[in-house]
């Protein structure tokens, strides 16, 4: 059969060229390149001839496919092994590779398509894989649904500890990033000299002043209002431009254990108690941490940013399986890690979102999901899912130079309508 075809169709000859020099010939006017030269299962660094191929495909202007990975990556920790190919499209089959969505790879990749090719679902579950990539289709069914009798009582009422003379604005955002994701009433809990700073800045929000220290910040003077202020809130954040004090973090570790209702962690909550890790663990619920490397670094003495990212997977699941606690390690791209050692991966979000008050609207988004009575889980992911394709639809019309807070917390009903409506 294969004769009898050869003899209809000319097949191109496939030239093996040594050096350099026919490398550039090769590629030089190219409009495509296919990089197919290395699988997923590289581990050592790239030697000659793939170094001198690599090298001369990344020269070429020509629009570069990768096939499964860039040719030069670690399918397991996106690391580059010497040199790896500079892509503008990988398209990846069955599965997403655990190695595109991490180090290196976040900028080597380019765009990420994942290509079905048949493989059964039944036989990636009985893999029973830990690590999930986040998506449109998982996070659909996740969305709390409204019915046509709702009231604003349906929806929840979310609570935020936040603010100091300074930081207004991080209790404004977490507050409206938790009302834009469907939250039926939000009050923000602070301190008395704040409190009417912020009634400028909100509208629809409802604001408490609390009991103050001397610097203006919450101390042990406001537990028994705070104590109260949670007593009807169906979720709690804690942080946003809280400020640092002994005294702050003498509060945080006496209320916290006290409190039966789901909580998310953030900002000054975790700097404040970065010496007191064990308040985590005897909270009554599991909390949310939503720390970013820096903050990370903070909670892991002797380490560092930059050992953080180098090993976001592992961080996030050890720390969240010894502490208790659900752990969203903020960065590029964030990684979700639960007590059980489940972690999710979610690929939204873009450079343009290292902008200050990003995260609080983050922490508003999670709080809100839970106030509407997600478990921390499914809040969490659809949280950090959300807020990072708020952040995509946001650049698509400002520009990611240009992008700020304020206008993630104006696309997140278009990200809500985008993931409600897809087809599942």
């Amino acid at each position: 059969m294969y004769q009898r075809l050869n003899k209809k169709i000319k097949f191109p000859q496939i030239l093996v060229l040594p050096s350099q020099k026919n490398l550039e010939v090769l590629t030089q006017d190219a409009h495509i390149l296919i990089d197919a030269l290395l699988g997923t299962g590289l581990s050592s660094p790239i030697r000659d001839p793939y170094a001198t191929a690599i090298t001369t495909m990344n020269a070429s202007q020509a629009y570069t496919v990768a096939v499964d990975i860039p040719s030069g990556l670690d399918g397991r920790t996106g690391t580059t092994l010497g040199t790896a190919v500079q892509a503008d499209l990988t398209v990846t089959f069955g599965c997403p590779k655990i190695g595109l969505y991490l180090g290196d790879a976040i900028d080597q990749a380019g765009h990420i398509e994942m290509v079905d090719i048949g493989i059964p679902d039944e036989y990636v579950q009985d893999l029973n894989p830990q690590n999930h990539l986040l998506s449109q289709k998982l996070v659909h069914p996740l969305i709390p649904p409204r019915s046509q009798s709702a009231h604003k009582g349906t929806f929840g009422h979310a609570g935020i500890v936040a603010g100091s003379p300074g930081k207004t604005g991080a209790p404004a955002l977490a507050g409206l990033g938790a009302l834009r994701v469907g939250t039926g009433l939000v009050t923000v809990g602070t301190p008395k000299t704040v409190a009417p700073i912020l009634e400028c800045k909100l509208l629809e929000i409802m604001t408490m002043a609390l009991p103050e220290t001397p610097e203006h910040l919450l101390g042990l003077e406001a537990r028994s209002a705070l104590l109260s202020f949670c007593q009807d809130k169906s979720a709690l954040a804690f942080g946003p431009g809280l400020g640092v004090s002994s005294s702050t973090t003498e509060l945080l570790s006496h209320l916290l254990p006290q409190l039966d209702v789901p909580c998310v962690l953030d900002a000054d909550a975790l700097n404040n108690l970065a010496s007191h890790l064990d308040v985590f663990s005897r909270m009554k619920l599991p909390p949310i941490l939503t720390p970013h490397p820096g903050e990370m670094a903070r909670l892991l003495p002797g380490s560092s940013s930059k050992a953080i990212n180098e090993n976001r997977i592992g961080v996030a699941r050890t720390f969240a399986a010894k502490h208790h606690v659900l752990l969203v390690l903020k960065g590029a791209n964030t990684v979700i890690a639960d007590p059980l050692g489940q972690v999710a991966i979610c690929p939204t979000g873009n450079p343009g979102m290292a902008s200050a008050g990003m995260g609080d609207v983050l922490t508003g988004i999670i709080t809100g999901f839970l106030a509407q009575g997600l478990s921390a889980w499914d809040a969490t992911r659809a949280g950090v899912y959300i807020h990072g394709l708020a952040g995509d639809l946001a650049a698509m019309s400002m520009g990611e130079p240009s992008l700020i807070a304020s206008d993630v917390i104006s696309a997140i009903p278009r990200a809500l309508i985008q993931t409600i409506s897809v087809s599942v």
